[in-house]
């Protein structure tokens, strides 16, 4: 009883207190304008993986390009604000449904995919809405994206001072070498001189999940020097930093492409054919300095002195500004490597 009385009470006082005027304050719902999502960020995923953003202001529309953990950069299928908090960015994705007798679609779906954006002091969080192939729910993961501040101007190559040149790997073994993820198969071995990756995969087995393999060791800026020898069709890659790759890929007398020989994945092209056929040694010399890269494929500057914006699909790691190893890819294909020596810049 004594319960009952005291909610009727409180339950008095409310009214008494609005019917004197007084009403309950509500906050403002704090409008975002446009223009704080506007330029780069690099985006830390859930589980540990990473991405970019940027969004654009065009003379009368938004337009963004995303990565999202691996593959390429890549243009939006639309990007806008939902109301005065959100920023929304669509992805899409074709869905073959049903086939004929001949393998040929009946049916497909575009799948959307969706990143709600949000500003939170100098950060936008938010999560990708992924529906489900199915159809029955949608999942979702949740991100944290860092503004990035453009590239610092282009370093003069002629002035920059070099430290002791760093041997990465001694030809014998795997010393100073290690797997990213230690639940994966390493397919490295070291044999006459060459660090090798064979990811062989037998049929009618298992699929086995090959890793890719890191330095012991973290850097900043340097010039890294090495040769390597690419069989047909093969493909595999060099990330700077553990953030920046590098192609390695049998793209001999290919149209010029951001994901040949030599080139910044998915980010810079090389200015020349410069490649070797497949299963021949070819030397290569990169230099990663102030946010800027150079690209020497045998003997032929191929990329020079050019600004990166942001890493490549792979990535380790979103923070430019911090060391990192250097890693090979090991979960593409065969590749073999040589006379791997790396030359810190001394700032």
């Amino acid at each position: 009883m004594k319960t009952i009385f005291i909610f009727f009470a409180s339950v008095l006082v409310s009214l008494s207190i609005i019917s004197c005027g007084v009403k309950p304050v509500v906050e403002p719902v704090k409008k975002t304008d446009v223009s704080e999502f506007l330029g780069q960020w690099t985006i830390d995923i859930e589980h540990g993986t990473v991405g970019w953003l940027e969004v654009r202001q065009e003379k009368d529309f938004l337009d963004a390009e995303l990565l999202w953990i691996g593959g390429s950069v890549v243009p939006v299928a639309n990007v806008y604000m939902s109301g005065d908090k959100y920023l929304i960015v669509t992805r899409t994705d074709n869905v073959v449904r049903t086939k004929d007798e001949n393998n040929l679609p009946i049916r497909s779906h575009v799948i959307t995919n969706w990143l709600e954006v949000e500003k939170k002091g100098d950060k936008i969080v938010g999560f990708l809405m992924n529906p489900r192939r199915n159809g029955k729910g949608v999942d979702s993961t949740s991100f944290v994206g860092t503004k990035l501040p453009a590239p610092p101007p282009a370093p003069d190559m002629a002035k920059i001072k070099y430290g002791t040149p760093i041997t990465l790997f001694n030809g014998k073994d795997l010393s100073g070498w290690r797997l990213i993820n230690e639940k994966q198969k390493n397919g490295f071995s070291a044999l006459n001189s060459v660090l090798s990756n064979n990811p062989v995969q037998v049929e009618g087995e298992k699929h086995v999940s090959y890793g890719n393999i890191r330095t012991d060791q973290e850097f900043e800026d340097f010039n890294l020097k090495l040769e390597v020898n690419i069989p047909a069709g093969s493909n595999s890659g060099i990330y700077l930093r553990g953030m920046y790759e590098i192609q390695v890929s049998d793209s001999y007398k290919k149209e010029l492409n951001a994901h040949n020989m030599g080139g910044l994945y998915s980010r810079i092209k090389p200015t020349v054919n410069a490649e070797k056929p497949a299963g021949t040694w070819q030397s290569m010399d990169i230099t990663l300095c102030d946010r800027h890269v150079t690209v020497i494929l045998n003997g032929i500057k191929i990329i020079d002195n050019q600004p990166v914006y942001g890493p490549t699909g792979g990535a380790m790691k979103s923070d430019v500004f911090t060391a990192g190893p250097l890693y090979l890819q090991g979960d593409h294909g065969k590749v073999e490597y040589r006379n791997l020596v790396l030359t810190p810049i001394v700032k």
